[in-house]
């Protein structure tokens, strides 16, 4: 079996290369990615370091805006199965700097999937986003919902998902967009809440910014479960050309509820400036998991604390090695 990942340095990516690499060595992943510095590279080239300890796993630096270089990973390959991570992350960032938003998740997108349907791949599978749904206040939000997307990091994974309907229409390829909830866990990203929360934990010299005085909600969703996910979407029976699926806990918590219980395992407590709620956030994100659970079997969830437990051990080990 072949696998193409792409975003394979990313958080997603990385965590679901290695979740499948490990699982079975018959399985073959070639990854991509051009390894921006977006958030620190040394960080995505400690995550390439782990994946290329693996035999069954091939790596290539190439933009999927690369369309020529795709092209021939594409016919080298003729990969069975695909999942597009990569994408311009951070929705803060998405209104200083939207260009990269149009250039990765939209036509770098266009790429991924024109090729996918080119070259018969069986399965192509997706990062979409909760984003997408925008400030919608009916919970929790289920995948027909009406898309309001408030950023243009939102509006971009709107797109993608449109983008399918329009292309796919006879094409054989099954296409998956899988709605990402808040995913957290080891190897996380560090311009994500998580990840800066510790950072300033273990550094004194840092500040960490509560935006909106910590009044969020998340539904915070465990990379571990998302790999068994992702794992059992390759196999399990889809009906439907194009599938929309929330991957999330379905169990939203207030971050100061989450920082309650980091301050409780870590000891320690950073210094915190409480600010005002960004324009670009959503109050609230709570996705319904009734279709992944049915359609995967997947019936338990990780706990928070198991996770947030996890989630520090390898923030502690992994501090000092590397510059976030």
């Amino acid at each position: 079996m072949k696998i193409l990942i792409t975003g394979c340095c990313g958080f997603i990516g990385f965590n679901f290369a290695k979740f499948l690499v490990k699982s079975n060595n018959k399985i073959y992943i070639i990854g991509i990615d051009n390894i921006n510095s977006y958030y620190s590279p040394e960080l995505k080239k400690k995550r390439l370091k782990e994946l290329a300890k693996f035999k069954n796993f091939k790596f290539f630096k190439i933009n999927i805006n690369q369309f020529k270089k795709l092209e021939k990973l594409y016919k080298k390959y003729y990969f069975n199965y695909v999942f597009n991570f990569a994408a311009q992350a951070g929705v803060r960032y998405s209104f200083i700097n939207p260009k990269p938003y149009i250039e990765s998740n939209i036509s770098g997108f266009f790429n991924i999937l024109h090729l996918s349907l080119e070259f018969k791949v069986k399965r192509l599978f997706y990062a979409s986003s909760g984003s997408a749904y925008g400030e919608l206040n009916k919970f929790p939000l289920r995948e027909n919902q009406i898309l309001k997307p408030k950023n243009i990091y939102g509006l971009s994974k709107k797109i993608n998902e449109e983008m399918v309907d329009v292309l796919l229409l006879q094409k054989q390829t099954l296409c998956i967009g899988l709605r990402f909830f808040t995913v957290y866990g080891e190897w996380g990203r560090p311009d994500m809440f998580l990840i800066k929360y510790l950072n300033a934990t273990y550094d004194k010299s840092k500040v960490f910014y509560l935006n909106n005085y910590g009044n969020h909600f998340r539904d915070f969703t465990y990379i571990g479960d998302v790999c068994k996910i992702l794992k059992k979407l390759i196999y399990s029976k889809i009906k439907q050309k194009h599938l929309i699926i929330n991957i999330c806990s379905n169990r939203p918590i207030k971050l100061t509820n989450i920082i309650k219980i980091i301050d409780n395992l870590t000891l320690k407590k950073p210094k915190i400036k409480k600010i005002s709620m960004h324009k670009a956030d959503i109050y609230k994100t709570h996705g319904d998991n009734s279709l992944v659970k049915k359609i995967t079997g997947i019936k338990k969830f990780t706990d928070i604390l198991i996770g947030l437990e996890n989630t520090i051990k390898w923030f502690v080990n992994i501090k000092g090695k590397i510059n976030f």
